[in-house]
């Protein structure tokens, strides 16, 4: 007689950004959650560790973006998972532009070359949590990874550049580019993981899940199971 084992039900998955990509990646992937985002100010935790990595830094602010939110209340029984995304060039880290004159000077910058783009992960596991955030957030155990991938631009003119900074789209994107959108123009090869340059690595998720108990497929099978 065989016997059927139901599947874990899964927990509640709490995403610690307000990136459109992220959210798409997550429910492609059929993992569901909810979004809070954090208040941590990325420039200036950067700007306190001038002696890190590119790759670190995508870390550091990662985590930092986990923790803040598992700190909250309405992140108790749940896992928070923050992401942060730098690009390296020329062992430089370039985070998001903001203004038109930046996004100029790095995509001319990047015109016929390549870079490393570095996303870091941070999953805090809040499942044994009471709601005492703060208190409870600062014992919670939580890991990261990052995932890399480089990246090879195309040759861009000015007046190609002048029309992709208008669009506003590369201004709130690290290293001024998305692979995703219409920035994907631009891009002649991707050497690594393609959604870690979006901004989140399924498969480094799907590690860190499991470093904590938990199957990313586990809420495949939930949702055949409704």
């Amino acid at each position: 007689m065989t016997v059927h084992t139901a599947p874990a039900t899964p927990p509640s998955l709490i995403l610690a950004s307000k990136s459109p990509a992220r959210t798409k990646l997550l429910e492609e992937a059929g993992i569901p959650h909810r979004v809070l985002v954090s208040d941590v100010d990325e420039e200036a935790l950067a700007a306190a560790h001038p002696t890190a990595t590119p790759a670190e830094t995508s870390l550091l602010l990662a985590r930092a973006k986990a923790e803040a939110v598992a700190a909250l209340p309405a992140a108790a029984g749940a896992l928070v998972l923050g992401c942060d995304s730098v690009f390296e060039l020329d062992g430089q880290a370039l985070g998001k532009p903001y203004t038109p004159h930046v996004a100029r000077e790095r995509l001319a910058a990047m015109s016929g070359r390549g870079g490393v783009l570095h996303t870091g992960h941070w999953l805090v596991d809040r499942r044994a949590a009471s709601h005492d955030g703060a208190h409870d957030a600062a014992r919670a155990p939580g890991a990261g990874e990052v995932a890399s991938a480089t990246v090879e631009f195309t040759s861009m003119s000015e007046r190609e550049i002048a029309a992709y900074v208008a669009t506003g789209e590369p201004l709130q994107c690290a290293g001024s580019f998305t692979i995703d959108g219409l920035g994907g123009a631009f891009l002649a090869r991707v050497d690594g993981d393609p959604h870690a340059v979006v901004g989140l690595s399924v498969s480094t998720l799907r590690m860190l899940l499991t470093g904590v108990g938990v199957r990313l497929t586990d809420w495949w099978a939930a949702a055949v199971g409704d």
